[in-house]
């Protein structure tokens, strides 16, 4: 072993033995786990911090969540796995106080503390917001689809069961004449034969029973779907052809400066299209600003959701998207009319004004609609703009707003390119961690506990790269 670097004898006795605290550098990130959750108020976050009066005591609320934010902070999420950590990890031992609860004390606390340690989750942003990282008022908001505990075979809609019948329907005819043609031989092996052919009938005949029980479920279920595993997780479509999950939609609003996640939630609808205007006022109470400016794909596009930003004092930036069959066509589409404020008309390509003929109420909506039949039966342009009489355009009473984000959207080119690059990779970096079965718990409320303790531990790991740890433990402490 010569010329190497070597060891300690491991027998070697030492006269002043070492302490934890000289194997935990005054820079490593369990220092600051340990000043973060020594300064939480427990008792206001919803913590139970008073003892029972009898039995065995219980672990103080504040070293279980120290694991936890210790465990995700390193990729360590199972409660079995975090145990053995308490155990072998010096870092833990420093953290806990040589304290190693049972994994069934550990899982117990994440399941019966949601609440809480999603409130601990947002302190964080409150500490952030006090210590001046948000000064800029710009955010982007994005879904993902996280894979639940339940699997596709477990999961059943109108659609699937329909095929999952037929299958088995296929299956029990092509064994019936494989058992017609052994009734027809003689013979050991073809015996044999039709006894395993009679079995898998039975099984499939069973099997299709369970399918038209299912049946019924799916029916009473007020979505149309049921999942076995995971009640509340749903069959959700993602942007590849056949790869749709079963999971939640998670949605997450991430601040442009410092791509911190400022506010998130857990659903189990597959759209973004309702979340625009919610996500945005949650954000905005967070960073504790007076306007803020919100990127978003054009799945959120809704004029509702639009109208209610402005409201609340949020700027969006949404592309529409196109969905007119006109243009789809190779017809005019409506973005080739333009609108007349003085007249409330519209001018068509062909130059003539469409002018309002009747006003009306879908979906809770007032639209108005606007046409002109003499001029369109005379104009030259028709075959390039509707095969009806005349051409009609419908406009809602508050399209005002939806032009003034299109001409944001005109002047603000590359809005969408900053979305890409600010919220898109902090779920990239979460599925990482997470590995591939991703949420580990079942039912909403404990997926939103569990989501929380990734985002707590990415953006703690953020303002640790950025500020350093000493800094971030004396901001903390003041």
């Amino acid at each position: 072993m010569s010329r190497f670097v070597e060891g300690e004898d491991r027998r070697q006795p030492v006269l002043l033995p070492s302490c934890l605290d000289d194997y935990v550098s005054d820079e490593n990130p369990a220092r600051v786990i340990d000043v973060f959750v020594d300064e939480l108020e427990l008792g206001g976050l919803g913590f139970e911090i008073v003892p029972a009066a009898t039995g065995r005591p219980a672990y103080h609320p504040a070293t279980l969540l120290k694991l936890y934010i210790y465990g995700y902070l390193n990729r360590v999420q199972s409660s079995r796995r975090l145990e053995r950590e308490a155990q072998r990890n010096v870092e833990l031992m420093w953290l806990t106080g040589k304290l190693a609860p049972d994994h069934k004390t550990i899982a117990n606390f994440r399941k019966d503390n949601g609440e809480a340690i999603q409130a601990s989750c947002a302190h964080f942003i409150v500490l952030c917001r006090e210590i001046g990282l948000f000064t800029q008022a710009v955010a982007a908001v994005d879904g993902s689809k996280f894979k639940a505990v339940n699997t596709r075979d477990k999961n059943f809609t109108p659609a699937k069961l329909k095929k999952r019948i037929e299958q088995v329907a296929e299956h029990i005819a092509g064994y019936l004449q494989e058992l017609d043609t052994a009734d027809r031989l003689e013979g050991e092996a073809v015996e044999a034969r039709a006894v395993k052919l009679k079995d898998k009938i039975a099984t499939l005949r069973a099997q299709m029973q369970a399918l038209k029980a299912m049946e019924a479920q799916v029916e009473a279920s007020p979505d149309g779907q049921v999942s076995l595993t995971d009640p509340d997780a749903r069959s959700m479509a993602t942007s590849g052809r056949g790869s749709g999950i079963v999971g939640y939609n998670v949605q997450s609003v991430v601040d442009a400066e410092h791509h911190l996640i400022v506010a998130h939630d857990v659903i189990t609808t597959g759209s973004d299209r309702q979340q625009l205007a919610e996500m945005s006022g949650k954000a905005k109470d967070a960073m504790g600003v007076e306007r803020l400016e919100m990127l978003a794909d054009r799945g959120y596009f809704s004029g509702e959701e639009i109208l209610a930003c402005e409201q609340i004092g949020v700027t969006p930036y949404v592309p529409k998207p196109l969905t007119s069959g006109a243009k789809a066509e190779g017809r005019f589409g409506k973005q080739d009319f333009a609108y007349v404020p003085d007249e409330d008309a519209y001018r068509c390509p062909g130059g003539s004004l469409l002018r309002r003929h009747m006003t009306t109420v879908e979906k809770g909506l007032t639209l108005h609609r606007y046409w002109d039949r003499a001029s369109c039966q005379a104009c030259a342009l028709k075959p390039q703009c509707t095969p009806s009489v005349e051409r009609r355009i419908t406009r809602w009473e508050h399209e005002a707003t939806i032009e003034a984000l299109q001409q944001r959207m005109d002047l603000a080119p590359y809005a969408m390119r900053a979305r890409r690059r600010i919220v898109e990779h902090p779920f990239g970096t979460i599925k990482a961690w997470m590995g591939h079965t991703h949420f580990l718990m079942k039912r909403l409320p404990n997926v939103k506990t569990e989501i929380s303790l990734h985002i707590l531990a990415y953006n703690m790991k953020r303002v640790m790269r950025m500020l350093g740890t000493g800094p971030l433990m004396a901001a903390i402490r003041t």
